[in-house]
């Protein structure tokens, strides 16, 4: 992580870690064993980047840190269940995430599945403890029920499971494959991005105008995100991302690079089977951060009613394109 990035997220990052450990402290009634894979998983070390979106979403919309600290929490709690069930065996079937092995791996297949259950009704059980004003809890509880969903993170990971079993041939087109990919993780990775947003938005009570712009810069954000991704899963090494790497490939789920090498090949109709063409596929990782870089200069458009406010946030977005894990 580059020292601008850690200078960003650093005002926010203690005061996230001890909210998450006030938030992962149970009732007698919590065993010991679910409790400690609770805090396994919440507490492992990580950017903690989008309970910092909503945070830096609220100052942004001129609110207050401390109001939004609630909504920060649950995100994360609701990230690190999604984490813990993508990577269970019956789904990406990860033994390292973060650098440490994954909660499955640590603690079993069926706690680790609990773990998960008990994080999402934790994390809007927090909304209801800890925000004062019912409308405003309700409004939180919305944003996060949906992006969490059917038609959300959840419609998003079925989607991307089905994924495993085609390929660009199955497709009208590669663009419409690279069109199928996107709606898949706009809902698996940019619906939690957007709901950041919009809670850190609502809990500084902005406007609908407002709201909208944060969800449509979170929405662009997200999807760069996950063609950055992408990519680093052919670039970094295990220990740069701190899970496993080059496995989508290796099970020929479709990636932006084979994509987008595939689209631009097929637009020159310069290879017969531009998917699996190496020259192609090194233009790919190329084309992928061109596309990445479009995106991230379109969301810094979207923030524009904000101005000088939302400074955080245009530095956030320029991340993108330099993460390294």
């Amino acid at each position: 992580m580059s020292l601008v990035i850690d200078s960003q997220l650093a005002p926010f990052r203690a005061s996230i870690e001890e909210s998450l450990a006030k938030a992962c402290q149970f009732a007698d009634g919590c065993p010991p064993r679910l409790a400690d894979a609770i805090r396994y998983s919440v507490l492992a070390p990580g950017k903690r980047l989008r309970p910092a979106l909503v945070m830096m979403a609220a100052e942004a919309c001129g609110g207050s840190i401390d109001d939004a600290r609630p909504a920060a929490v649950a995100v994360e709690m609701i990230h690190a269940y999604s984490l813990i069930h993508d990577d269970l065996p019956a789904m990406d079937d990860d033994d390292l995430r973060r650098g440490r092995p994954t909660t499955h791996i640590q603690f079993g297949e069926a706690t680790a599945i609990l773990a998960g259950d008990a994080l999402q009704a934790e994390a809007f059980g927090h909304l209801v403890r800890n925000v004062s004003d019912p409308a405003t809890a309700a409004r939180l509880i919305g944003e996060l029920a949906t992006a969490a969903g059917a038609c959300g993170l959840v419609g998003g990971q079925e989607d991307d499971l089905a994924a495993e079993k085609i390929g660009i041939e199955d497709f009208e087109s590669p663009r419409s494959a690279r069109l199928h990919l996107e709606s898949i993780h706009r809902r698996k990775t940019g619906a939690l991005f957007v709901a950041c947003v919009r809670m850190g938005a609502i809990s500084a009570n902005a406007g609908a105008e407002v709201i909208k712009d944060l969800g449509r810069f979170a929405e662009l954000f997200g999807l760069a995100f996950q063609i950055t991704d992408d990519v680093l899963d052919f670039t970094a090494t295990d220990e740069q991302l701190g899970k496993r790497t080059q496995k989508d490939a290796g099970r020929g789920k479709l990636t932006f690079p084979h994509l987008m090498a595939a689209e631009q090949s097929a637009l020159s109709q310069t290879s017969a089977n531009p998917a699996t063409s190496e020259v192609d596929f090194r233009a790919g990782i190329e084309f992928a951060r061109a596309h990445a870089a479009s995106l991230i200069r379109n969301a810094h458009d979207s923030l524009k009613l904000l101005g000088a406010s939302a400074e955080r946030l245009h530095i956030m977005a320029d991340y993108i394109l330099e993460r390294t894990s």
